[in-house]
C-alpha cells in the first residue's frame, strides 16, 4: 500500500473516533440535562423546602428481643407492654416545673428529678427523653387527662423484659440491664444499638451468652424534620429485625419441683438426661428475682441483696466449686482398675486408719470397716481403702482419669463463667503454694479432698459417663431461631467396659445393699432401680488432739465449719437415662440429706409427676406423703394424672 492510501486510511480512522466521541459526549450532556430538568421541575417543590427550611433525621428502631422456652414450650423470658412517658425540652419549656406537676401523678423522688433533669438539659433540645418507665394504665390514664398542664409530655408503648418465673430460673435464664461505657465500647461488638439510651441487653445466664442472637438487628426510620426540630412527614423505614427466640433443654415444672425440694439450704443440683447430655434442671439456692434488674432496684434493695448471705448471685450450679468428697472415689477405683494396682476381689483391712510416714490418716468410721474389697470399699464408702489405692496409684494417674470423666474440664454451654475446676498437681502445688507435692496430698486427693475442687454440673458429667460409658457432655440448646440443634453422638470412653461395670454394681450396692451409705434413698420400684454414691467432704481440718479429746457432734458446730453434703447417682440401673448431682453446702451427711433429694429428682424426672408413694420402702411412705403436701409447688401435676417424663428426651 502507498503513502497516499495510508494517509487517506488514517483520516477516515480519525473521523470515526471524532464521531464516536462527539456522540458520547452529547449523550452524557443529555442525560444531565434530563436530570436537572427532573431536578428543577418534577422534584423542585420538595428539594427546595429540604433545602430552604428542612433537613433529614434517621432513627433507629429497637428490634423486639427474643424470647427464651422450655423444652415444653413454656415461655420463660418475654416481652411485656411497657407504658413509657416521655418529655421533650422544646416543647415543655420549664422543664423542672413540669417534673414536678408530673410527680404529683407517677412517683418521683427528689434525686432522681434532679438526676432526670441534668439528663434531659443535656440532650438536643428536641429528642425526646423517657422520664418513666413501666408505668401502669392508670397513671397513663392520668398524664393524657392532664396534659393541657403537661406540656411537652407525651405517652409511648415499648416493650420491658419479663421473667414469669422470677427467682426459680433467675441463675439459668439471667436478666438484662442498660449498656454500660465498658459494653460501648467493645470492639468486637460494634452494633449501634449499644449506643440508644437505655437500650437493655444480657447481664447473666443465657440472657448474656445469647444475647446477640436474641438481641435482633435495628431498624431505621427516615423522616424530614424543619429547621426548628419538628418532624415534618416521614420519608422511608425499614423495619427492625426481631431477635431470635431460643427453645432450651430445662424442664420448667421439674426446675420448680427440685427448688421446692432443696428448699432454703444453700445448694447446687443438675438434674441431666444421660445419653443425650441435655440440662434438664439447674438450680442454684439462694437465689433472686431476676425482674428486680429490668425495673430497677432501690439502693437499699441493691444493698440488701449484696448483704444477704450465700451470695444469691452467684450461679452454685455451675460455677461453685467444692471438694466432691467420696463422690470422687469412683474416679480413684478406675485409675487402680486400668492401672493393674488391684484386683476387684482383694481384701484390705481396714482399722479405722492408715498410717503414712508417721501421720494418720483416718477413716470416717471409727473402729473401721474390716476386710474391704472394691466393691465394698464403695457401698460402704471407705476411707482407707482408697487411702491404699491412691498411694499404689499416684496423682499423675488419678488426675487422668478424672479429667477423661469430666473434672477440671470447662464444658462449653451458653452460660458465662461455667467453672474449670481443680484438678491439683505436683507442679501446680510447687508453683502456687510454694511447697513440694507430698504423699499426704495424693491420699487427701484419692477420697476427693486437699486440693480438688469440682462443681455439680462435673459430677453430673461424671456420672453420665460411667453410667453409659460414653463421652456425654452437657447440653442446653434445643434450638435457636427455630432451627433444632444437632443431635450429638457420643463416643465410647476410652474405658474398658468391664472396669465401668465393677464401678456401676459398686454404686448399685451404695444405695441397694443393706449396709450401702444410701440404703434409706433406695427405690421400691423394680423398674427403676437407682445406683449412686454419697459424699461428706470436710471444710475444717481434725487434729489429732481434736480427735483424742472427742470430735464434736455436728449441731455443736457453726454452720460454716459443717461438712457439704453430696450425692451423685444415676437410673434406671439396667438402662441409665437419667443422673442427679446435688450438693448442700454446710449440710453434713450425704447420705443423710443429699441422697434423699437426689432419689426424689430422679423419680420426678422419670415419671413426669410427684413420684408415686408406691416406688418408695413401704415404712417410708407416710413420712413421704407429708413432705409432698408440704412442698410448695407452681401449677402442681394433676392427681392421677400421669404427664410423660422426660427420661427419653
Amino acid at each position: 500500500m502507498g503513502r497516499p492510501e495510508i494517509e487517506v486510511e488514517e483520516q477516515r480512522s480519525l473521523t470515526r473516533r471524532a464521531i464516536m466521541i462527539g456522540g458520547a459526549k452529547l449523550a452524557l450532556l443529555l442525560a444531565i440535562a434530563g436530570r436537572l430538568r427532573y431536578l428543577q421541575v418534577t422534584e423542585s417543590e420538595q428539594l427546595s423546602g429540604l433545602a430552604e427550611r428542612n433537613r433529614i433525621n434517621i432513627s433507629m428502631l429497637e428490634p423486639l428481643r427474643g424470647r427464651v422456652f422450655d423444652r415444653s414450650g413454656t415461655v420463660l423470658a418475654d416481652n411485656n407492654l411497657n407504658y413509657r412517658i416521655l418529655i421533650v425540652r422544646e416543647q415543655a419549656g420549664d422543664v423542672e416545673l413540669v417534673l414536678r406537676k408530673l410527680a404529683r401523678i407517677i412517683p418521683i423522688i427528689e434525686p432522681e428529678l434532679s438526676n432526670k433533669i441534668q439528663e434531659i438539659n443535656a440532650q438536643r433540645e428536641f429528642v425526646p427523653v423517657i422520664v418513666a418507665e413501666n408505668a401502669t394504665w392508670k397513671q397513663v390514664a392520668a398524664v393524657s387527662a392532664n396534659a393541657p398542664a403537661l406540656p411537652g409530655i407525651s405517652t409511648k408503648f415499648g416493650s420491658t423484659r419479663h421473667y414469669p418465673f422470677g427467682s426459680e430460673l433467675a441463675h439459668v435464664v439471667g436478666y438484662v440491664g442498660p449498656v454500660d461505657r465498658t459494653e460501648q465500647e467493645n470492639v468486637r461488638d460494634r452494633d449501634p444499638l449499644l449506643h440508644v439510651p437505655k437500650f437493655q441487653i444480657g447481664k447473666t445466664g443465657l440472657e448474656k451468652s445469647m444475647d446477640r442472637q436474641l438481641r435482633g438487628n435495628a431498624g431505621n426510620r427516615k423522616i424530614e424534620i424543619n429547621v426548628q426540630g419538628r418532624e415534618v412527614r416521614e420519608l422511608n423505614r425499614v423495619d427492625a429485625k426481631p431477635g431470635s427466640d431460643l427453645q432450651v433443654t430445662i424442664d420448667r415444672r421439674l426446675q420448680n419441683y427440685a427448688s421446692a425440694r432443696i428448699g432454703a439450704a444453700a445448694a447446687a443440683a443438675i438434674v441431666m438426661n444421660a445419653r443425650s447430655g441435655h440440662i434438664l434442671a439447674s438450680v442454684s439456692v439462694p437465689t433472686f428475682d431476676p425482674n428486680k434488674f429490668v425495673s430497677g432496684h432501690t439502693v437499699a434493695e441493691f444493698e440488701q441483696l449484696l448483704k444477704t448471705p450465700g451470695s444469691p448471685l452467684v450461679n452454685r450450679s455451675m460455677r461453685g466449686l467444692y471438694p466432691p468428697g467420696s463422690t470422687f472415689k469412683m474416679v480413684t477405683a478406675l485409675a487402680a482398675l486400668e492401672s493393674g494396682f488391684v484386683d476387684p476381689e482383694e481384701e484390705i483391712v481396714c482399722d479405722g486408719r492408715h498410717e503414712v510416714q508417721n501421720r494418720n490418716f483416718h477413716c470416717w468410721r471409727r473402729n473401721g470397716h474390716g476386710k474391704v474389697n472394691l466393691r465394698k470399699g464403695l457401698s460402704e464408702s471407705c476411707d482407707v481403702y482408697y487411702y491404699q489405692m491412691a498411694e499404689r496409684v499416684g496423682i499423675e494417674r488419678i488426675n487422668n482419669m478424672a479429667n477423661r470423666l469430666g473434672f477440671g474440664t470447662q464444658h462449653e454451654l451458653p452460660m458465662p463463667d461455667v467453672a474449670t475446676g481443680k484438678l491439683p498437681t505436683k507442679s501446680w502445688k510447687l508453683e502456687t503454694e510454694g511447697q513440694a507435692w507430698l504423699l499426704g496430698d495424693t491420699l487427701n486427693a484419692g477420697i476427693g479432698q486437699g486440693f480438688i475442687l469440682a462443681s455439680a454440673l462435673q459430677l453430673a458429667v461424671m456420672t453420665a459417663r460411667i453410667a453409659t460409658g460414653l463421652q456425654v457432655k452437657p447440653r442446653m440448646l434445643m434450638s435457636v431461631g427455630g432451627v433444632p440443634a444437632t443431635p450429638e453422638k457420643w463416643h465410647p470412653l476410652d474405658i474398658s467396659s468391664v472396669y465401668l461395670n465393677l464401678i456401676r454394681d459398686g454404686m448399685y450396692a451404695v444405695t441397694n445393699d443393706k449396709n450401702g451409705t444410701a440404703h434409706e434413698s433406695r427405690s421400691a420400684d423394680p423398674s427403676f432401680i437407682i445406683a449412686g454414691k454419697t459424699g461428706t467432704s470436710q471444710v475444717r481440718t481434725i487434729t489429732e488432739e481434736t480427735r483424742e479429746s472427742g470430735i464434736p457432734s455436728y449441731e455443736d458446730l457453726p454452720t460454716q465449719l459443717r461438712d457439704h453434703a453430696l450425692f451423685c447417682g444415676f437410673a434406671p440401673y439396667d438402662d441409665p437415662t437419667i443422673v442427679a448431682a446435688v450438693i448442700i453446702e454446710h449440710g453434713g451427711s450425704g447420705s443423710k440429706v443429699a441422697a434423699p433429694i437426689v432419689r426424689d429428682l430422679l423419680m420426678r424426672a422419670h415419671y413426669g409427676r410427684l413420684p408415686p408413694l408406691e416406688a418408695y420402702p413401704e415404712k417410708q411412705r407416710k413420712r413421704i406423703q407429708r413432705e409432698q403436701l408440704e412442698l410448695e409447688l407452681d401449677n402442681p401435676d394433676p392427681d392421677g394424672n400421669p404427664i410423660q417424663g422426660v427420661t427419653q428426651a
